[in-house]
């Protein structure tokens, strides 16, 4: 394989509602695609980062710097064999993971194509449907979380998240809980606590929920083992897991017993097979975890999720939640049973709304070898 060119474009893309963490609430997402031309085809890749650092270290305009200036000459006019070649290409960068995995997904969007192959196949994805969860942004007032609660249940999602924060945690859940006894509902705090916290931490116990994700720093392994002893609830760690590494230390220190993986935060879909296959060797459940993606993004998670051990729903959900309208067609839909099929075609399996895309691109920059 040889990548000729690639093509960078920045788009704003509107949310259908504000999104709320424990960083802050987001109203529009600032996303940098990136297209790669090899051999006549051409594949695309979405940068997962965050409008601002907060997530972690990268955001939108420092990884269109990064991949223009550094990943893009590291990557262009090399030969290799397989897109699991390109990590060893851009290895000399530290972290900017994100960055480094768009340019990464677009090159297995690529060599699926060049094969005439679907991604999951070239992938070893093996399921045929994904499970679909959904990750449900903070709302003022509990009444207005119930409310986006009833939706997404009636819409047969099979695990209901919640953000939280301190302030607006336990007698959140409480309410939640008592209106919804049965449903399979998990926590995210995004490292918004810390050990002070172990008293409110251990009184989430009693409302049987599948997992806290990353309760504490996001770097941290050491204090999450500390704390996963004395949970009932298991811990799954988000932001500390950026490498199969990562996985075998928590793992090995008992810090957590369930994964989350982001293909942007693993630096693509190769380190994302090395952790998924670490985890399901040792029984691990792993999922796929969102970060508010358009349609390429997206379709990239699903082809991941179809993986073996992939078992818990993740976060991958339907295109209107989020758009008006998505940048792929058709847009992602999820069956009443909270399932999405695997895409038939080659690729992505999607077709990428250009004309969409045009729009709302605010800039663009072809990078030649």
């Amino acid at each position: 394989m040889k990548i000729e060119r690639i093509e960078l474009r920045e788009i704003k893309l509107p949310l259908v509602t504000p999104f709320e963490t424990s960083f802050g609430r987001t109203y529009e997402r600032e996303i940098v695609l990136v297209k790669v031309y090899g051999a006549g085809e051409h594949g695309w890749g979405e940068c997962t980062v965050g409008e601002n650092p907060f997530y972690n270290h990268e955001w939108a305009n420092g990884a269109w710097t990064l991949i223009r200036d550094f990943v893009a000459p590291m990557v262009l006019g090399k030969s290799f064999d397989q897109p699991e070649d390109v990590p060893a290409l851009t290895n000399k960068i530290r972290g900017n993971k994100m960055a480094r995995a768009a340019v990464e997904c677009a090159v297995w969007d690529l060599a699926a194509r060049q094969q005439g192959k679907p991604l999951w196949q070239l992938l070893g994805g093996v399921q045929e449907e994904i499970n679909c969860g959904v990750s449900l942004g903070l709302e003022d007032t509990d009444a207005a979380m119930l409310k986006k609660v009833e939706k997404e249940v009636a819409a047969g999602y099979q695990r209901i998240k919640i953000k939280i924060k301190p302030g607006r945690d336990y007698e959140m859940i409480k309410t939640l809980r008592k209106e919804y006894p049965t449903i399979t509902m998990s926590v995210d705090a995004n490292s918004a606590y810390s050990l002070n916290d172990v008293a409110l931490l251990k009184k989430m116990d009693e409302f049987k929920l599948l997992m806290i994700e990353q309760p504490l720093a996001y770097d941290d392994i050491l204090d999450h083992a500390e704390l996963q002893p004395q949970l009932q609830t298991a811990i799954c760690l988000d932001e500390s897991i950026l490498s199969e590494a990562d996985a075998r230390k928590a793992l090995a220190l008992k810090a957590c017993r369930i994964i989350n993986v982001k293909l942007g935060r693993v630096s693509g879909h190769t380190e994302a097979r090395k952790v998924q296959a670490y985890c399901h060797a040792r029984h691990i459940p792993v999922w796929c975890g969102g970060m508010l993606e358009a349609g390429i993004g997206r379709a990239h998670n699903i082809h991941m999720s179809t993986l073996p051990g992939f078992t818990l729903p993740g976060d991958v959900s339907a295109s209107k939640r989020y758009w008006t309208e998505d940048i792929i067609t058709p847009e992602v839909t999820v069956s009443p049973q909270g399932k999405i099929a695997r895409p038939a075609g080659v690729g992505l399996g999607y077709e990428v709304n250009e004309k969409r895309i045009e729009a709302l691109t605010v800039r663009t920059e072809t990078i030649t070898a």
